[in-house]
């Protein structure tokens, strides 16, 4: 198996939303999107607590054209939809969301977390969907820790989020072939993964460091591979915590505007009037 040669290893930026620091790999200095993958956020917000939950998080809003998903490394999010869906996902856990025609919802911390105060971290990323399935209806997938498959052994522990690998399937429902998984690496631990050569991958280190295909990488590095072989090998310097990214690109025109991402411009101003019309569904959250 010939492993995936490195086209750039590249530091993530800070950014500010809405008055919050956070990371962001992608976009980035060399690249818009890295197809089908659109945009990736990485949080880590300490909440000072004694807050209700409606003070706290994102508030209710709307998308439409791709799939906005998170991963949750420490704390919780609680998300309600104009569907109806209400849950809270807790750390280990990866919250799925196909926008599909439209859907409104909100994305906060659980009562408790607001409460208490602690540390909340997650990963969010947003990808596209083929334009044929953009109008598909919405559908939302809470996904707990322990109901993800994963692959385990004493250097490493790799979930299966979506896709399958090694005979595991992820249970996210995909518009496109993919394979998203999120592990962890201990120190001087080793890892192999087998990845689909004409997949467009990227791997991004919430911390640690390690030497991935021959090149360091640190906490924060976004590193983008080539599509001239299969391999992804990792050998760890230190504890680290990782995603992967995988897809066969869509290859199609993106048009994106705020929380809606379609081919044309025409369909985003379809969307944007649908949004403010309530064709996207109207949310009333409801609090402890």
């Amino acid at each position: 198996m010939n492993n995936k040669s490195i086209k750039q290893i590249i530091p993530s930026q800070k950014i500010n939303m809405g008055g919050h620091l956070l990371e962001q790999p992608l976009p980035n200095r060399l690249m818009d999107q890295l197809d089908p993958f659109l945009l990736i956020h990485h949080a880590e917000w300490e909440l000072k607590g004694n807050q209700r939950q409606q003070e706290v998080g994102i508030g209710g809003h709307p998308h439409r054209g791709f799939s906005p998903v998170t991963f949750i490394f420490q704390g919780d999010i609680r998300h309600q939809d104009s569907f109806g869906n209400d849950a809270v996902v807790k750390a280990g856990g990866t919250q799925w969301m196909h926008a599909g025609k439209g859907i409104t919802h909100s994305e906060r911390p659980s009562a408790t977390l607001a409460q208490e105060g602690g540390t909340q971290e997650i990963i969010q990323f947003w990808v596209n969907t083929p334009s044929k399935y953009k109008m598909e209806v919405p559908y939302y997938l809470p996904l707990s820790e322990e109901e993800t498959p994963f692959i385990e052994d004493k250097d490493y522990k790799v979930q299966i989020v979506a896709g399958e690998y090694k005979g595991i399937k992820g249970p996210a429902k995909t518009f496109s072939p993919m394979l998203l998984m999120r592990g962890t690496i201990n120190t001087k631990g080793t890892a192999q993964f087998e990845i689909p050569k004409n997949f467009n991958t990227l791997m991004y280190l919430l911390d640690g460091e390690v030497v991935v295909n021959g090149q360091v990488a640190k906490h924060k590095d976004f590193i983008w591979f080539d599509n001239d072989g299969e391999g992804v090998q990792i050998e760890a310097h230190e504890n680290t915590r990782f995603i992967i990214l995988s897809g066969e690109p869509i290859g199609e025109e993106v048009t994106s505007y705020g929380p809606f991402v379609m081919n044309t411009q025409t369909e985003i101003m379809h969307a944007l009037r649908d949004a403010q019309m309530g064709k996207m569904g109207v949310l009333i959250e409801n609090f402890e």
